[in-house]
């Protein structure tokens, strides 16, 4: 099926210079880099030479301007390797670096950017804390201004990336209850009173690192400050849109490597003599999923360039979201029932993104958020 309408000959490109990478470099260790919980840190330096960390990001701090169909096309590509993970490690700096861009002085735009986009440091964001996840309004992480520094104390928690993360893009309360109180602030590796208090194990996602950080009397300069005080939640805000249809894209590319799994195991898997292929049964799951792994890619696809364009689309947004994880839990449900025994089997890759795709309507706002904000924006 053709999708020329939404990818231009740049993408194409692009496309092909990411199955390669992930042909050569990726693959061939996914398996062990699951059971070992992590990939290296090689990783990042491969992708950012190949200017994949970039795409999107301002060219004059190294980036590769493009559309947000660019960083579509690596989503999609990074996720045929097997493991949702991988793409999720590499890729924390399009929410940790974004804030950075919009509300960072020239100064700081330059000092975290591009050593990031060349892969040679990690970037995540931090917001949500042990009791304040969906409700970003309720975080108590404070900062104090102490002459040229902000004395923070607090938690942070299921931040992916956390572990390794050079630099840490952080929520905090520097005001008043609410919204109005919340600012950023970039944290470093290393900063006194900064630490990692822990590694989450986790149900999916085992080749990228989770963690809970811990903030104690950490001193942090006043010049790490993204934009002025107290107005950090547009900084959190702005990332919503991009980020939620990244994990749209996501879900309907693990949906699609499910289905493409399934097609090939039932085609030879024989059972009564034939290929499952040959029960109605069967051709008829395999129609439902493929139907509504393409109605969820062009929905999410349609939504992309409408936001592209610069149209309202928050709860068109939000309905993809919840769609398409809808989708991606169905379709990877059904690869593993199709696969029978065997899909239940650490050996076949349907059974890890049946785990990896459990926790994309949670994160990113849950899908009872989504369907609030869906709900406000339809009028009622």
């Amino acid at each position: 099926m053709s999708y020329q309408k939404y990818f231009t000959e740049e993408h194409e490109v692009l496309r092909q210079t990411v199955k390669k990478f992930v042909e050569k470099e990726i693959t061939p260790h996914v398996d062990q880099w699951e059971e070992e919980a992590g990939f290296p840190r090689e990783v990042y330096r491969k992708a950012g030479e190949l200017g994949l960390l970039g795409v999107g990001f301002p060219e004059e701090y190294g980036g590769h301007p493009m559309d947000i169909f660019g960083v579509f096309v690596v989503a999609e590509e990074l996720i045929r390797c097997g493991a949702m993970g991988i793409q999720v490690g590499l890729g924390t700096h399009g929410i940790g670096l974004p804030p950075i861009v919009r509300l960072g002085t020239e100064e700081q735009k330059r000092k975290w950017v591009p050593p990031v986009l060349r892969g040679e440091r990690i970037a995540a964001l931090a917001v949500t804390e042990p009791n304040a996840g969906s409700d970003v309004a309720s975080i108590q992480t404070k900062a104090v201004r102490d002459g040229d520094f902000y004395v923070v104390n607090g938690a942070k928690t299921f931040i992916s990336s956390g572990v390794r993360a050079d630099i840490v893009t952080t929520a905090v309360r520097t005001g008043g209850p609410g919204y109005p109180g919340i600012s950023l602030l970039v944290v470093e590796k290393g900063t006194p009173g900064f630490r990692v208090s822990k590694s989450i194990k986790k149900m999916g996602w085992w080749s990228s690192d989770t963690a809970e950080l811990a903030f104690e009397d950490c001193r942090v300069p006043v010049k790490n400050l993204l934009g002025e005080e107290n107005q950090g939640f547009y900084g959190i805000m702005v990332n919503f849109q991009g980020e939620r249809l990244g994990i749209s894209i996501a879900a309907v590319a693990a949906a699609q490597l499910a289905y493409d799994l399934t097609l090939s195991y039932v085609r030879e898997r024989k059972a009564f003599g034939k290929p499952l292929t040959g029960f109605q049964v069967t051709r008829h799951k395999l129609a439902d999923m493929a139907t509504a792994v393409n109605v969820a890619r062009e929905f999410t696809y349609r939504i992309a360039a409408r936001y592209e364009a610069g149209e309202e689309v928050v709860a068109e947004v939000s309905m993809a979201k919840n769609f398409t994880c809808q989708v991606a839990d169905k379709v990877c449900y059904d690869a593993v029932q199709l696969h029978g025994g065997y899909g239940y089997s650490r050996e076949f890759v349907v059974e890890r993104l049946y785990r990896d795709t459990r926790i994309l309507p949670i994160g990113g706002g849950t899908q009872e958020i989504m369907k609030e904000v869906i709900a406000k924006r339809l009028g009622f």
